[in-house]
C-alpha cells in the first residue's frame, strides 16, 4: 500500500512538473512574441522648416507616401476615430469579447463576413503583420493585440495605428492623407475632415475621392451625427460639418527648398527633418531667384543659387539651390551650392566683398 501511495506521489510530481514546464514555456513564448520593432516598413523623407512647417517630401522606397511615424494623435482625429472604430477602445485589454460575439452573430445571420470585431490594437497588429485574412489569423491578432497592450500605452497604440493606416492608393497614414487630400498638416483638421479620414481606413480601396464619393460622404455624415448625439460637438458645430464638401482630388505635397530636400533624402532617407530654414523667407528667396533667372536669361545664364544666412546664429535662413527644379533641363535639378568649384571660383566671393568695400 505505502509502495503505491509513493507511486502516486510521483506521478503526481511528474504531472505537476510537465505542467509548470509548458505555463513556462507559453508564458515565455507570449512574452517575446511580439518584434522589437513593430513595423518593418520604409518611410518618406520629410523635411519642415524651423517652425515645423512642410517644405518638402520624397515618396518612400516600396511607392507609398507614408511620412515617418507621429507620436501624438490629433484630438478631432482621436475622437472620429475612436467613435468609428472601437468606442471600447480605452476599456479594454486589446480585445473585445462584445464586439467578437456581436461579429460572430451577425456574420452567421448574414451567412458571410460583415463584421470583424476588431479592436484598434487588433488592427493595428493587421497592419504590421499584413497577412491574408483568415479565421487562424484573426486568433493570433487577439493573442498579440494583448501582448502589445502590455507593452505601450493606449496613445501609443493610437499613433501607431494612424501613422500605418491605408488612407487610399499609396497614401498611408494621418500626415500624408492630410497633406494630400486637404493640403495642410493634421493638427488644423477641421470634425468634417478628420470624420472623413477616420472613415476613410475601413474600406480604402472601395471608397475614396476617385469613386464611391457617394458611399464615403454618407459614411462621414453619419459618424458626424454619432458625435452630435453623444455631444461630442454641438448642433451648430454638425450643420457646418455636413455641409463641407469633399475634397476633389488629391493636393500635390509641397515644392520649397527642393534641393535641400534632394539633399536631405540622399543623407537622411526615410526621415523626418526639422532644417534651419524659415518657409516665408525661403518663398521670398525662391521668388527673387526666379526674377532674377528672367533677368540673366537674357546673357545665356540659365543657372543660379541664394544661400541666405543668419550671421547672429550662423545658421541656414534660406537655401535656393538652383531655379525651375520642375523643368528637369538644362542643369536646373543641379545644386548649385553644393556643386564643387574650381580654385578660382572659391576666391570670388573674397573678390567681390573687397570691390564693394572700396566702392
Amino acid at each position: 500500500m505505502k509502495s503505491k501511495i509513493i507511486g502516486h506521489l510521483k506521478q503526481l510530481s511528474i504531472t505537476r512538473k510537465a505542467i509548470l514546464i509548458v505555463i513556462v514555456f507559453l508564458v515565455t513564448g507570449y512574452i517575446f512574441c511580439l518584434p522589437g520593432q513593430l513595423f518593418q516598413v520604409p518611410y518618406s523623407t520629410v523635411v519642415a522648416d524651423r517652425h515645423g512647417a512642410l517644405l518638402g517630401a520624397r515618396i518612400a522606397s516600396d511607392g507609398q507616401w507614408r511620412f515617418p511615424p507621429r507620436t501624438t494623435i490629433p484630438d478631432k482625429m482621436k475622437q472620429c476615430l475612436i467613435m468609428f472604430e472601437d468606442k471600447y477602445f480605452y476599456h479594454h485589454w486589446g480585445v473585445n469579447p462584445l464586439s467578437i460575439g456581436r461579429a460572430i452573430r451577425q456574420n452567421l445571420k448574414n451567412k458571410h463576413i460583415v463584421s470583424g470585431g476588431s479592436t484598434l490594437t487588433m488592427q493595428t497588429i493587421r497592419l504590421a503583420r499584413n497577412k491574408p485574412r483568415t479565421f487562424k489569423e484573426k486568433f493570433i491578432e487577439m493573442i498579440l493585440a494583448t501582448r502589445l497592450e502590455f507593452r505601450a500605452s493606449k496613445e501609443e497604440i493610437l499613433s501607431m495605428y494612424i501613422s500605418h493606416a491605408p488612407f487610399g492608393g499609396n497614401v498611408v497614414g494621418l500626415d500624408a492623407a492630410t497633406w494630400r487630400y486637404f493640403g495642410h498638416p493634421a493638427e488644423e483638421l477641421s470634425w468634417a475632415e478628420a470624420a472623413m479620414l477616420a472613415v476613410l481606413p475601413n474600406t480604402p480601396s472601395m471608397i475614396h475621392l476617385s469613386k464611391g464619393r457617394d458611399a464615403l460622404l454618407n459614411k462621414r455624415n453619419r459618424l458626424l451625427k454619432q458625435l452630435r448625439e453623444k455631444e461630442i460637438i454641438d448642433e451648430s458645430t454638425y450643420e457646418l460639418a455636413i455641409s463641407e464638401p469633399l475634397p476633389d482630388k488629391p493636393h500635390p505635397l509641397p515644392q520649397i527648398a527642393p534641393h535641400l530636400v534632394s539633399k536631405l533624402y540622399q543623407e537622411k532617407n526615410g526621415e523626418y527633418s526639422v532644417s534651419t530654414l524659415d518657409k516665408d523667407l525661403q518663398i521670398q528667396i525662391e521668388g527673387l531667384a526666379e526674377r532674377w533667372s528672367n533677368e540673366f536669361g537674357r546673357s545665356d545664364i540659365r543657372n543660379l543659387a541664394i544661400l541666405v544666412i543668419d550671421i547672429r546664429t550662423n545658421q541656414v535662413a534660406a537655401y535656393c539651390g538652383n531655379v525651375h527644379f520642375e523643368r528637369k533641363q538644362a542643369g536646373n535639378q543641379v545644386d548649385v551650392i553644393q556643386a564643387p568649384r574650381s580654385t578660382g571660383s572659391i576666391l570670388k566671393p573674397f573678390l567681390y566683398y573687397a570691390m564693394l568695400q572700396e566702392g
